[in-house]
């Protein structure tokens, strides 16, 4: 019971996570007074503010010194906390300039491009399923190049810098809660910096646009922190292959949001595009459930063939261990007569 309960809240956990950052649109669209970078910069701020308090409540600091001293991980978190910054920006800036639908596709494609790039920078080998699936996200890239009249330079910036920086993360190998906070301290000076400089200008719009915008502006820390929480308890409750199922809800409600909310247009070519990018996920979702039922029935099976090859030795010692320095029958023992076989000696008649 206690385990159901578990999966029922780590399901839970996970669909609240990819659900805020699929209606996560709505938010940025609140601050449309604001510049995209300066949205960005106040997200920055914020949000290592957030993780600092989060941090100093569990009493998590001693990563801080272990960090400090390996040079390679201090570059990675750099990389991440870079790429993640143009992610964030890219995204905030599409939201509020109607593009919600072409940033939705970013996401879509995002497990495509990492598959891709597991492939050229790891060497990892594919599955016939997955080498069809990403021909298949290519072919979309193309036929949406072709409805844009250019690529949809918007989706493979999105994909490629999550992609990067989920590259970076897995090479960094850090905590949800530290990595955010080792990341959003990377850029809390350049941040902080942008924002003064706006404000030295008179151009800043946290005091300029009234209590409830600035309040807005300060919650951008909660926006980035809250789902990554959620996604951190999911991750711990539930298997990957849940959560890799539970990740499509985002670019869902992006896409959702684009059409019926922001009543952003969708032409055949682009419909036809994004038709090839469905396809090639649930191709992807496919292979990946088949493979993990595989898996598992292989692990059941070694499993069984281990305990019956355990049962089989105890059962061989127990035999090999009955001889006549332990007390049981040994060879040439009359078991039938219930004494030794002695040649000399006959029973009595």
């Amino acid at each position: 019971m206690q385990g159901k309960n578990e999966q029922r809240a780590g399901l839970l956990y996970g669909i609240g996570a990819y659900g805020m950052w699929g209606l996560v649109p709505l938010f940025w669209q609140l601050l449309g007074a604001s510049g995209a970078v300066e949205i960005l910069a106040h997200r920055m701020v914020w949000s290592l503010g957030v993780v600092g308090v989060a941090l100093l409540a569990l009493r998590r600091w001693a990563w801080i010194r272990e960090l400090l001293g390996q040079p390679r991980k201090l570059r990675l978190i750099a990389v991440a906390a870079t790429v993640i910054s143009v992610n964030w920006g890219l995204y905030i800036w599409s939201v509020n300039n109607g593009h919600v639908v072409e940033a939705s596709l970013g996401y879509f494609i995002n497990p495509l491009v990492t598959i891709a790039m597991g492939v050229l920078l790891l060497g990892e080998r594919l599955r016939p399923a997955q080498w069809v699936a990403v021909a298949t996200g290519f072919a979309a890239v193309l036929v949406l190049a072709i409805g844009y009249g250019q690529p949809p330079w918007i989706s493979l910036t999105l994909a490629f810098s999550f992609a990067t920086y989920g590259l970076a993360k897995k090479k960094a190998d850090m905590g949800g809660l530290e990595s955010l906070a080792a990341e959003s301290a990377v850029l809390f000076v350049p941040a902080l910096g942008f924002l003064l400089w706006l404000g030295v200008r008179g151009e800043s719009t946290f005091a300029s646009s009234g209590a409830g915008h600035a309040t807005l502006l300060a919650t951008t820390g909660l926006v980035t922190a809250v789902p990554l929480v959620c996604f951190g308890a999911a991750a711990i409750r539930v298997p990957l292959s849940v959560l890799g199922l539970l990740q499509f809800l985002t670019p869902v409600f992006q896409f959702g949001l684009g059409i019926l909310y922001f009543k952003e247009e969708m032409p055949p070519g682009r419909w036809a595009g994004f038709a090839l990018v469905w396809v090639a996920l649930i191709l992807l979702t496919w292979d990946a459930l088949r493979t993990a039922r595989r898996t598992r029935a292989e692990a059941l099976r070694l499993a069984v063939r281990t305990a019956e090859a355990g049962a089989r030795r105890g059962t061989d010692s127990a035999w090999a261990s009955e001889g006549p320095d332990a007390g049981g029958p040994a060879a040439g023992t009359d078991t039938g007569r219930g004494g030794p076989a002695d040649p000399e000696r006959t029973p009595a008649s």
